[in-house]
């Protein structure tokens, strides 16, 4: 039986964070994981090359049952003081667009840096660990029992994470954790995801595969301007990703192709200045060939523009400024880049995300009910709940 202050399941972002901040307390701290490696995520994000915050992270940009749950966190610990770490160790970053943070180099800049700050406050990170049970004794301690040895902890951090990309070693061991204790968790879905088509729309669009247009799209009342990519399986990009988040089963979603024009007006002036020219002849102006040729119908592209009725030019204006379409589904956890619900955040203090009816029970990261766009948001989020969580585990 190791004993320890501290004992942190999971050596993720926020895992790591939190383990820093604890033991700079003075606290003995353990980190366990069943993983090979440290910060897997952090490594493989960005592209390898880590979007570890946002210049601009306001609560508005997470996804929780409880919108005020946020923040605390995010005022205490903010991207302001992540940047300064990140400069501390003379990391080269740069902004790309919506305030989104990249290493210059590599993913391994930002996990180095977390590794650096746990090894100078002497934290032990085991992995290659597998935990067969956790207890909570008599005594107040925990009792965490895994292939290798025994532990006994003060307090017990859950630092897990979600469901997304399972054969990075994401499991619900989290949620499986705070229903043994009987602490509420909501269901979860797959977040920051890919879309799939119905077949017969899979069929139409598939063509297209490879192409990008910047569009606006929206759900319920929600709504993105970034890039949508159409791919073999349905539709991909920002946009795509951002509002898959609030997307639900069985939903319509409104995309607009032309978000800078107003392709009625565009068609009405352009008839009284240009009427011989095709209608294919304007809008492939605007948006690549291949595309036009498959959102308005054959016979139409090829009418001169004097030759358009007023309800013809409404319905090409509606099919690429209006295109209604219904998702089969969403490409799941395996390519998800978040798990929307979790851990129930009216279970835990703000303050310090210890849960309020098992005393010395923590839990931080994605594992919660607590979702961030895409852009450095949920980085931020681990960020923000460690630091927070190791100022008083």
């Amino acid at each position: 039986m190791q004993k320890t202050d501290v004992l942190i399941v999971g050596a993720s972002a926020s895992g790591l964070m939190c383990a820093i901040e604890a033991a700079k307390r003075g606290r003995t701290v353990t980190v366990i994981d069943h993983a090979n490696k440290a910060g897997k995520k952090i490594l493989m994000s960005g592209g390898g090359r880590c979007n570890f915050t946002n210049y601009n992270i306001e609560n508005e940009n997470y996804i929780c049952h409880n919108p005020h749950f946020v923040k605390s966190a995010l005022k205490r610990f903010t991207q302001w003081d992540f940047i300064a770490l990140v400069e501390a160790y003379n990391i080269p970053y740069h902004e790309r667009e919506h305030g989104q943070l990249f290493c210059n180099h590599s993913s391994k800049d930002i996990l180095n840096l977390l590794l650096s700050e746990c090894k100078k406050v002497s934290v032990d990170i085991r992995l290659n660990i597998n935990i067969q049970g956790i207890k909570k004794n008599s005594d107040n301690r925990f009792t965490i029992q895994t292939d290798i040895k025994d532990f006994a902890s003060q307090s017990l951090v859950i630092a897990s994470g979600g469901l997304s990309i399972p054969k990075m070693g994401a499991t619900p061991f989290g949620y499986q954790l705070a229903e043994q204790f009987n602490i509420k968790v909501w269901p979860t879905s797959s977040g920051l995801v890919p879309f799939t088509l119905h077949k017969h729309d899979k069929d139409i669009f598939s063509d297209l595969s490879g192409i990008a247009v910047n569009s606006i799209v929206k759900v319920n009342n929600m709504n993105f301007r970034e890039n949508i990519l159409f791919t073999h399986r349905g539709l991909s990009g920002p946009a795509i990703l951002q509002i898959s988040s609030y997307w639900d089963t069985g939903e319509s979603i409104e995309i607009n192709l032309l978000p800078d024009l107003e392709l009625l007006e565009e068609l009405t002036h352009a008839t009284k200045n240009q009427p011989q020219i095709k209608l294919k002849t304007l809008l492939y102006k605007f948006l690549a060939k291949r595309l036009i040729n498959i959102f308005v119908e054959p016979e139409l592209l090829d009418k001169p523009l004097q030759e358009l009725s007023n309800k013809q030019c409404q319905e090409v204006s509606d099919a690429l400024q209006k295109w209604i379409i219904i998702p089969n589904g969403t490409e799941g956890y395996r390519t998800a880049e978040v798990t929307i619900g979790g851990v129930d955040c009216d279970e835990l203090s703000s303050k310090t995300f210890e849960t309020k009816s098992i005393s010395g029970l923590y839990f931080i990261g994605e594992v919660m009910d607590v979702s961030g766009w895409l852009g450095g948001y949920n980085f931020q989020w681990s960020w923000s709940s460690g630091w927070c969580a190791g100022q008083y585990v």
